[in-house]
């Protein structure tokens, strides 16, 4: 008894030994949990689809809030000892992240031809926030444009061709008059959460970039872009077709479900979720344009973290790939409404036929041929928030778009001068 006792604890080391030499890498990555679309379920997922075809990789997710959130932490986690190896962070951090020195990019761990292809196979125009000074420091996952969202019932209602929405500025405010009435607006652009992300849109439709390729300099004072703002702010005070002050980016894709405005400026990681609450037939179309059509692209890059081994760099950007692989985007951005990053994702099958039946799936992708990066410069945390007090004191009326504008330009030049 005592032979076939030690027998099966000696079997059970073994087996014990040979699943801690399986699982040779470990890998931590931080993920931010608080974006549009059910998340946690589909990415753990493709971490059981990638750790059955890596038994020799173990990775932990931590789902650590919203972007700042989740950079935080990341950031707390390094200074603590605790290296992580990989995160997916917002596009616009890339300066940031390398500036702290924290990121290394995906050119030095690049190897084979095979890996560069992959690494040039996503949409150019997803790939401009993460390339800086000739390399490539963050790859798209969850990446978006903002689109119009607008109430194909309330279009029909006014009179209005429910397969027309408004192409240009002109025409959202002469379909946003018709729609204004009985407690509804005929349109909401939210300006709390990401205002500097929504007033992009106005100021390319106008015709200006925000920043630099570079990211060392700003235009806030050009006067297209205080024409931008201006027109922002008269949809409200002059056209009455969009309520006052601010209007709350949190709350405005249910205040869309609920009928209180026609149409609405929002983030395509929103679309899932406005598909499955609406009562009513919707549709989505690119931003109207003035001088020019386009829109920012927005959302979460991976990066590589600094401070991982060898191994564990090469480990990270198998998950990477296999994140970002066609399927794998396809089935991402039908769980999600965030764009398929490649055009090999819309070449899948599961999403050529879920576009088949939804066709507002496919705006967002074809809107990228008219994109722009994301705002980012150095220093971009304290140059944000200075776009974004300017914009909110001009939709609030404390201060004219000139006026504030001309301010946050002033900050801007003070802190970018060490870098131009």
């Amino acid at each position: 008894m005592k032979t076939i006792l030690r027998g099966l604890l000696a079997a059970t080391i073994l087996a014990s030994a040979a699943t801690a030499a399986a699982a040779e890498t470990k890998l931590t990555m931080y993920y931010p949990i608080a974006v549009g679309g059910p998340l946690t379920g589909v990415i753990d997922g493709m971490i059981a689809g990638f750790e059955k075809a890596h038994p020799d990789i173990d990775v932990e997710a931590i789902y650590a809030g919203n972007y700042d959130d989740t950079r935080v932490r990341a950031i707390s986690a390094i200074n603590s000892g605790e290296q992580p190896q990989l995160s997916v962070l917002f596009s616009i951090d890339v300066y940031d992240l390398i500036e702290q020195g924290l990121i290394v990019p995906f050119d030095d761990v690049v190897k084979s031809d095979e890996d560069k292809a992959w690494l040039s196979s996503f949409y150019p125009a997803l790939m401009k926030n993460g390339e800086v000074d000739g390399k490539t420091w963050g790859v798209p996952f969850q990446r978006s444009t903002i689109v119009m969202y607008y109430n194909k019932d309330m279009f029909e209602k006014a009179g209005l061709d429910p397969n027309q929405p408004p192409a240009t500025w002109d025409a959202m405010v002469k379909d946003a008059k018709a729609l204004t009435k009985d407690g509804t607006y005929g349109i909401m652009i939210p300006s709390t959460g990401y205002p500097y992300w929504m007033f992009q849109c106005f100021a390319i439709e106008n015709g200006v970039e925000l920043m630099s390729a570079d990211g060392t300099r700003t235009n806030f004072d050009d006067p297209k872009v205080i024409e931008a703002l201006e027109f922002w702010k008269s949809l409200a005070t002059t056209e009455k077709v969009m309520p006052e002050g601010t209007t709350e980016w949190g709350t405005l894709r249910q205040a869309f479900l609920q009928g209180q405005t026609a149409m609405m400026w929002h983030t395509t990681g929103n679309l899932t979720a406005v598909r499955d609450g609406a009562e009513f037939d919707f549709g989505v179309a690119m931003l109207p344009k003035h001088e020019r059509a386009g829109s920012p692209t927005g959302g979460g890059n991976f990066y590589l973290f600094k401070g991982s081994s060898e191994a564990e760099k090469q480990a990270s950007l198998e998950l990477i790939k296999y994140m970002t692989a066609p399927e794998q985007a396809a089935k991402w951005s039908i769980a999600t409404g965030y764009v398929g990053i490649s055009p090999q994702a819309y070449e899948t099958e599961a999403l050529q036929e879920y576009a088949k039946d939804f066709p507002q799936a496919l705006v967002a992708r074809d809107q990228l041929e008219v994109a722009i990066p994301e705002f980012s410069t150095y220093e971009t945390a304290r140059v944000r928030e200075a776009l974004n007090n300017a914009i909110q004191a001009t939709l609030t009326g404390s201060k004219t778009a000139k006026e504030a504008l001309t301010e946050a330009q002033a900050t801007a030049e003070r802190l970018l001068r060490p870098y131009q």
